[in-house]
């Protein structure tokens, strides 16, 4: 029956790849459907009826009546929302929100998911993710066996109980059809367990007593907890001896490369495939269309119409944006989204460098406000994953969590530089060494960060603490952000993280 389903999947996914084959061909012609789509639809909500939706007739009127915004703009529209009042900044009532969890910042962001969002972004993200996937490696049996998925939860909202707040993993878990359900793993009672720690811990049990898992998916920093439980209680030495079927890895939500040493060591195998995605809170925008380059094709036929704003003009008064026609490749650019979620003109903070144009293709590089450039050496978390996996490579080390920030001048005499707070699960044998390469490293992969160390003379060595194992887990907890799809801010420019994190470890390196 299973081999069955599997043949009828894979005949679906082809049908889906002429479609995406489709949106390769021609993006514009998608995105301009889908902004006269998506204004038409939205034309009497308040936010439509405010701006005169009704009235837009291309993306320059778009741009020019409509205001850029980010959250904190949009916070009271969705407060309306939670609450139960209708055709705001969607049609109709939304009961389900995505509780954004991309910082340890105390005040969480709820991202509505309205039906049409649900359906038709992060659904159908998920389908042209494994379209993809198939499509570049069609002997794959994702749908003959089990898939494992470490979600987060949802509860009822108190100020609203028929509002649901979660994870868009525990969205998408909730609304999973029943046939999927019989591929998943764990079980749905255990899925959308509260408890973080109780759902780990149960899954780590049940999935240690399986051998047919095919396919697991969610934030690394998580799934390599889940597999040293594995391996504890089965007393294997890899994945490969617990799960001898094992293909594919679908991840997102961070920086891969850190932790890419650290699963090569775990699934010792050439074949294995690791397929990046970008699904984030507020929308699935890309997937990684094939394994011999390291960057995610743009999603542009999945309810979203994007804008880019050049990275030199984020932060000004009027940012300019440019379409998808318009990129520049190797450009960094701050996304801004209008989507069936009743996000217009939002920026989720994320910034991309495009790689290929037809396919559109791009490489996430930070964030806006994750970056360092206390002294103009413009460090995006880009540069500082691949610095640190180069420095991991050499040294033989493996990182489980890292966050860096800078040191300020302190007299004039003084020079400035960058503070690192790593976490390791395999150490260096010198963790001086281990810095020096690191900061070599940042130097080759960043021309401004060079200039600034040149001979020492406006920054100096960076400063690395090696904190013990479970430092990151314990700070999280105390910030309340503890779970599946919480994520440790990479890079600050400013102090907060590091200062509240280097007492709270007791650093010492």
């Amino acid at each position: 029956m299973t081999g069955f389903l599997n043949q009828c999947v894979k005949q679906y996914l082809r049908l889906r790849m002429l479609r995406i084959e489709g949106f390769i061909r021609a993006p514009e012609r998608a995105q301009e459907r889908w902004l006269r789509h998506l204004l038409d639809h939205a034309r009497y909500t308040t936010y439509g009826r405010q701006y005169g939706f009704g009235a837009l007739r291309n993306w320059a009127d778009f741009a020019r009546e409509v205001p850029i915004v980010e959250y904190d703009d949009l916070k009271p529209y969705i407060r309306q929302m939670m609450l139960g009042e209708r055709d705001v900044l969607w049609p109709g009532e939304t009961n389900w929100y995505s509780k954004s969890s991309g910082t340890t910042s105390d005040k969480s962001k709820y991202i509505p998911v309205p039906y049409d969002n649900l359906h038709g972004n992060h659904v159908a993200g998920s389908w042209d993710s494994l379209a993809l996937l198939y499509h570049q490696n069609p002997e794959l049996d994702i749908f003959r066996y089990k898939n494992l998925i470490l979600p987060g939860s949802f509860s009822a909202w108190p100020e609203h109980p028929q509002t649901q707040v979660g994870d868009v993993s525990a969205l998408l878990i909730h609304h999973m059809p029943t046939i999927g359900r019989l591929f998943y793993v764990p079980d749905f009672e255990t899925a959308m367990l509260p408890n973080f720690e109780d759902k780990i811990a149960k899954t780590a049990e049940m999935a240690a007593r399986r051998d047919d898992i095919v396919m697991f998916g969610g934030v690394p920093t998580w799934i390599l907890v889940l597999f040293r439980m594995i391996l504890e209680r089965t007393g294997h030495t890899n994945m490969l001896e617990v799960w001898p079927k094992l293909q594919v890895y679908m991840h997102g939500g961070v920086g891969f490369e850190p932790y890419r040493q650290a699963f090569r060591a775990l699934i010792p195998s050439d074949n294995f495939i690791y397929q990046e995605i970008y699904n984030a809170s507020e929308g699935y925008f890309g997937a990684q269309c094939d394994s011999e380059h390291n960057d995610l094709l743009l999603l542009a036929d999945n309810g979203v119409f994007y804008e880019f704003i050049p990275l030199e003009d984020w932060g000004t008064h009027h940012p300019r944006t440019v379409l998808l026609a318009d990129v520049e490749i190797g450009k960094n650019y701050a996304i801004v989204i209008s989507a069936n979620n009743g996000l217009w003109r939002y920026a989720p903070g994320d910034t991309v460098i495009f790689t290929r144009r037809h396919p559109h293709c791009f490489r996430i590089s930070g964030r806006t406000k994750q970056f360092i450039n206390a002294f103009g050496e413009e460090l995006m978390v880009g540069d500082a994953d691949k610095a640190l996996a180069d420095a991991c490579q050499q040294h033989h080390a493996v990182v489980t969590d890292y966050t860096a920030g800078p040191v300020y001048f302190q007299n004039s005499r003084g020079r400035g530089g960058h503070e690192w707070v790593v976490e390791f699960r395999q150490a260096p044998d010198n963790v001086e060494s281990f810095a020096r390469i690191l900061d070599e490293s940042l130097q080759r992969i960043n021309s401004d960060y060079e200039a600034k160390r040149y001979k020492n003379l406006a920054l100096a060595p960076l400063r690395l603490h090696a904190v013990p194992p479970g430092t990151f887990n314990q700070w999280m907890k105390s910030k309340g952000k503890f779970g599946g799809q919480s994520k440790v801010p990479r890079l600050a420019n400013n102090r907060q993280f590091l200062d509240e994190l280097l007492p709270y470890a007791g650093a010492v390196g």
